[in-house]
């Protein structure tokens, strides 16, 4: 039975509907599959940034902490933690600017922490794929998100005294 195999010309029309409502099931399974995976993936990646800056911004002694929370409100904490006036944040609105900003804040925000201010460049490495290099971009994002729990969570390195 099985050493038997039928060519595709040979299928009838209800034969060859069967098989193509397999196939474009099958590929809907998938892509329904991936999508809801990416949306929990997604979910999970805002609570911990949700919480890493709410965190943050305790640390700093921020009253509003909770702003951490809320979409497009939460742009406009990193410059208050940054120490500058809240209207600020408009400038992540900006393309380009926001970007420089970026790195401006977190490098003032790092080093408030007690943590070095140049860590904030590694945000730079995430536009690597634009030359190439799609590997370097995971890895610069990962390592951002990993910085910024060190911020909330980590405690700054320490210099040790040279007599």
């Amino acid at each position: 039975m099985w050493g038997d195999i039928m060519p595709l010309e040979a299928l009838t029309s209800m034969q060859e509907a069967m098989l193509g409502g397999i196939i474009g099931g099958g590929l809907i399974a998938a892509l329904m599959a991936f999508f809801v995976v990416g949306f929990l993936f997604s979910i999970i990646l805002y609570v911990y940034w949700a919480f890493a800056w709410m965190n943050i911004a305790k640390k700093f002694k921020y009253d509003k902490p909770w702003l951490a929370w809320i979409p497009i409100a939460n742009l406009f904490l990193i410059p208050i933690l940054a120490e500058k006036e809240w209207p600020w944040g408009f400038i992540f609105f900006v393309p380009i600017a926001n970007l420089v900003f970026w790195i401006i804040w977190m490098w003032k925000i790092y080093e408030k922490s007690g943590f070095p201010g140049a860590l904030s460049l590694i945000y730079l490495a995430t536009f690597v794929p634009f030359l190439g290099r799609g590997s370097i971009s995971g890895l610069a994002g990962i390592a951002n998100l990993v910085i910024i729990g060190l911020i909330a969570w980590g405690k700054p390195p320490t210099k040790k005294n040279k007599k």
